[in-house]
């Protein structure tokens, strides 16, 4: 292992407030990774020495190494060791990103099927997320994704109704057009330019519902991943979206930034 990536890896990691220390470790690796300190193909230390090095328990380090292959970002070969992968799966949630983007692949475009474009009251879930007092008037897009013609996802994304300032322009209601073939971010980055940011997503688990399973061919128990997106602009809360990811959507990379 190169010097750089094993002066990197040494150390020691902390968990930061609200997540595991296994989470600590993964991002530390993957970091090492994605800088490119460890190169594709190469080995990665064994399980006691990452322990001994970042001052964690060899069942934490077991466990970021279990998620990172998950990620695609490490092989494991049977009586040998653990691996870089040869080929990095892109980064994931982790970028303000339109969901069509997310879900897609090279050779697999993600269709954005509309059920509805609805202006209505924010509730006490959506209005902290846009920056408005519930019962404010926002505007929500549902959507339906679909990827070689399943319907992998659902999408419901709201942003304010009211007059926002954009850049250094007085206030002014947003003119979205809709086309029917893309997500409402997406449609707001081609009228605004590419929100600044920042954003979050956060991912629990949940079962799809009566509702959406309809509309996603599934059975209301069946469980599905939900990424709850957030995106600032202008340093204020502008949007706010839920997607509901069914497991036919597959492999999906998520990657921790690291700050160092």
């Amino acid at each position: 292992m190169h010097q750089d990536a094993a002066r990197f890896l040494s150390q020691p990691v902390a968990a930061q407030p609200g997540a595991p220390l296994r989470v600590a470790v993964y991002s530390r690796i993957a970091a090492a990774i994605r800088n490119g300190l460890l190169t594709p193909g190469s080995m990665i230390p064994t399980e006691t020495e990452l322990g001994t090095d970042m001052k964690v328990s060899r069942t934490v380090v077991r466990e970021a190494l279990m998620l990172l292959e998950e990620d695609g970002l490490i092989r494991a070969r049977r009586g040998v060791g653990r691996f870089v992968s040869d080929t990095l799966p892109r980064i994931g949630i982790e970028r303000i990103q339109p969901f069509e983007d997310v879900l897609g692949s090279p050779g697999q475009q993600v269709e954005v099927k509309r059920t509805q474009v609805v202006r209505q009251a924010a509730s006490e879930f959506v209005a902290p997320g846009i920056g408005v007092e519930p019962g404010t008037d926002c505007w929500l897009w549902e959507s339906v994704l679909i990827r070689d013609g399943e319907a992998i996802a659902h999408l419901q994304e709201n942003v304010t109704a009211q007059p926002v300032s954009v850049g250094k322009g007085a206030a002014a209601p947003l003119e979205i057009e809709d086309d029917g073939g893309a997500t409402l971010l997406a449609a707001l980055n081609k009228q605004l330019g590419r929100l600044a940011g920042p954003g979050e997503c956060q991912i629990s688990l949940s079962q799809v519902g009566p509702s959406r399973a309809k509309l996603l061919d599934l059975r209301a128990s069946d469980p599905v991943l939900v990424l709850t997106q957030y995106v600032r602009n202008g340093n204020r809360p502008f949007y706010l979206a839920k997607c509901l990811v069914s497991a036919r959507a597959g492999h999906l990379s998520v990657m921790q930034q690291f700050q160092s």
